[in-house]
């Protein structure tokens, strides 16, 4: 008995997959965003349990409030920005964009190319946080642990925008002979 999967079976998957990844991430940048509120303007004591439990930024709060919503500030662009990234593959799969009768299209080389946009945005904020928390350790503000503050893997970002930039072009090319077929027909 053999089983096939289809790629109709698979882009199901990957839609149910996007949509708990979105839910996460909306999750998140929430819980960032009221923290950071709620820190900020109602209860500064909130900070030793600012975000995931962890009290890494307590030390920055006591020391300048101006440094630590510069990190918060960061770690929610960073946030949002992967939110809108899973919200428009998750559109794409509801808006049914995606025609595998003509897989290249004017809309699938525009959603790439806004990844490529957002992963470069993702990429540029985290390093900026990185190295904004990095500066602020050695002064001896804070010794934080960079991945519980999502400011490390600025690289793969950085990695991914320059594959799907590559991917972008070779859409760009497959759109070029799908229109050249088309007129040849």
């Amino acid at each position: 008995m053999e089983i096939k999967i289809t790629t109709n079976q698979i882009l199901k998957v990957l839609q149910i997959l996007s949509w708990i990844i979105f839910m996460g991430l909306c999750v998140e940048a929430g819980g960032v965003i009221v923290n950071t509120i709620i820190t900020t303007f109602i209860n500064p004591q909130g900070v030793k349990n600012f975000w995931d439990g962890a009290d890494y930024l307590s030390s920055v709060y006591k020391f300048d409030q101006g440094y630590f919503l510069v990190i918060t500030l960061v770690m929610i662009i960073v946030a949002v920005l992967k939110t809108i990234m899973f919200y428009l593959i998750v559109k794409l799969f509801i808006d049914k964009k995606l025609s595998i009768s003509k897989p290249f299209s004017l809309e699938l080389k525009h959603f790439i190319l806004i990844q490529v946009f957002l992963a470069l945005g993702i990429g540029f904020f985290a390093h900026l946080g990185y190295n904004y928390t990095v500066w602020l350790t050695e002064q001896g503000v804070m010794d934080a642990n960079l991945r519980s503050l999502n400011m490390d893997g600025a690289d793969v970002w950085f990695f991914m925008a320059v594959v799907l930039f590559i991917i972008v072009q070779v859409v760009n090319r497959g759109i070029e002979i799908q229109q050249e077929n088309d007129l040849t027909i």
